[in-house]
């Protein structure tokens, strides 16, 4: 990062960086990608040779449309472009159809929608607190969140190896955080609003939008210990509000509406016909309970405790699928799963409507949905933890102990990435991009810190330092012993559970520091 900082007189460091990382995501062109590449051009081919009467209901290709209006007319616009590369693309017949100019069309379509996200995260830069300003370039906190999210190595690997649209989407996330920090309300509301409407993953994080908007906005004013004060309660604003939401779901449900079509379109959004786990478990607590469960069930069938007739082929032999079956342990239920994400999303929702702490007690709330949802959720996708990891950058310029729960939630989550890129050409591309996003982000904040304590204690250390062992027995080990065929999924197996307990350590970490936090600013208040 060094070569950037000649443009420190000019004060164009921040372009460098948003160049040199596009310069990259076109290097990563001819690199593999998942089967997300036809499941968009697909989409691409339904929503330019379909009417949208049946945008929802056109099933040829198993990869249907299961993202809300708006992303359907974000790729019928797209369409309308590429028919100029290859008009071969969007026909909904041409299934798994990949010519070098669909390619580039795709890959340079993700590319030029990051230019949203670059905006963000400048935006993102101003709300920063410049108190630590180092004398470099590179120590000032500015920089560094620039790097950690313009770099970032999870959204690189999965936007332009694997291949989605998450950086404009996140850009419009990042965005509306950056309006809320600086008091813009009603753009703050507006721009997730439409986010919702793009992707509805980012739910998750809609209970801290909501109760932050309610409590700094609406009330419009506190008393002096911090509590509200009822009275400043204005309704022009929750109307405003509203109105807002309403607004832009009229826009784009109101057409499936007028076609009484909106059960369909949501039975393609909330498709709880799927199991727990996704293919690959995401490193979440369910991870855990479904480890705990082979292993008690082993641990029965050697003892003689279980009749090998009762036990489900799927949980035993098959290793890691979506409709997993629970041998010893309850069977878990899409129902007990919301039950247990509520529950852990409550104590963060209480402390931001009683004790609020301004932007940045919001920002905490909200990576705490995020991570919650992740930990709890049904049928969790690993990249989702990535709408945690990106807030969580804002906050580890700010504190010390946020700096450390960022470098530990960061590490295990991106390594848990690396099972999406499984081709011998990736390995060493993910491995070296890895470490030098890690080494970055670990001695960057260590000069920011270098201040107060150690980032990591002996233990964290030892567990993050463990990872390298892991890679190298899934990646180089395991491939050559005698298990790879009777036993396929253990590498899986391994990275799951080995990163859900960092994800899990990283969870209950910033869960008792906003509590303390919490504490410690109602008895100074007192």
């Amino acid at each position: 990062m060094a070569a950037f900082t000649i443009a420190t007189g000019t004060g164009n460091w921040f372009s460098a960086l948003a160049l040199g990382v596009t310069l990259l995501k076109c290097l990563l062109i001819p690199t593999y990608h998942s089967t997300d590449f036809e499941v968009h051009r697909n989409w691409l081919a339904i929503t330019h040779s379909l009417p949208i009467s049946q945008w929802y209901y056109e099933a040829t290709s198993e990869w249907t449309l299961d993202y809300p209006p708006f992303f359907a007319w974000f790729e019928y616009i797209l369409s309308h472009v590429a028919k100029y590369f290859d008009q071969e693309m969007l026909n909904v017949h041409n299934l798994n159809y990949s010519s070098s100019r669909t390619l580039l069309f795709q890959r340079f379509s993700v590319i030029f929608m990051d230019v949203l996200f670059v905006y963000a995260v400048r935006e993102c830069c101003k709300c920063i607190d410049g108190k630590k300003v180092g004398k470099e370039l590179t120590e000032k906190p500015k920089f560094i969140l620039s790097v950690l999210l313009l770099w970032n190595f999870g959204l690189l690997i999965v936007d332009h190896i694997h291949f989605q649209y998450n950086g404009f989407l996140f850009g419009l996330m990042l965005l509306s955080i950056a309006r809320l920090f600086q008091k813009r309300h009603m753009e703050g509301a507006f721009l997730f609003a439409v986010l919702l409407h793009f992707k509805h993953i980012y739910l998750y994080v809609a209970p801290a939008y909501g109760v932050y908007l309610l409590r700094s906005y609406c009330f419009t004013a506190n008393k002096p210990d911090g509590s509200i004060r009822w009275k400043s309660f204005s309704f022009v604003r929750v109307i405003s509000l509203g109105l807002v939401v309403f607004l832009v779901s009229a826009l784009s449900l109101g057409p499936f509406l007028a076609l009484n079509q909106l059960p369909q379109v949501f039975s393609r959004l909330f498709p709880f016909k799927r199991g727990l786990c996704h293919a690959y478990w995401a490193p979440n607590f369910w991870a855990l309970y479904n480890a705990l469960d082979k292993v008690l069930s082993v641990i029965g069938l050697k003892l003689k405790f279980l009749d090998p007739n009762n036990i489900p082929k799927a949980s035993m032999t098959s290793g890691l699928v979506q409709q997993f079956q629970h041998t010893v342990l309850p069977s878990v239920t899409p129902l007990a799963t919301l039950i247990c994400t509520l529950i852990a999303i409550l104590p963060s929702i209480f402390c931001l409507w009683f004790k609020p702490q301004g932007p940045r007690g919001f920002l905490r709330c909200l990576t705490l949905c995020a991570l919650s949802s992740f930990m709890f959720g049904w049928h969790v996708h690993e990249k989702a933890i990535l709408l945690a990891i990106l807030p969580m950058s804002l906050l580890s310029v700010g504190k010390a102990g946020d700096a450390s729960i960022f470098l530990i939630l960061t590490t295990t989550g991106h390594y848990s990435l690396f099972p999406l890129l499984f081709t011998a050409p990736e390995l060493p591309i993910k491995i070296l991009l890895m470490l030098l996003f890690t080494i970055y982000s670990i001695s960057s904040l260590k000069t920011l810190f270098r201040k107060e304590k150690p980032l990591f204690n002996w233990m964290e250390t030892f567990y993050l330092l463990g990872l390298g062992p892991l890679e190298v027995c899934c990646e180089f080990v395991f491939p050559f012993t005698s298990w790879k065929v009777k036993y396929p999924f253990i590498p899986l197996l391994l990275t799951s559970v080995y990163c859900a307990v960092g994800v899990t350590y990283a969870w209950f970490k910033l869960y008792v520091s906003v509590l303390i936090d919490s504490a410690i600013g109602k008895t100074k208040k007192q």
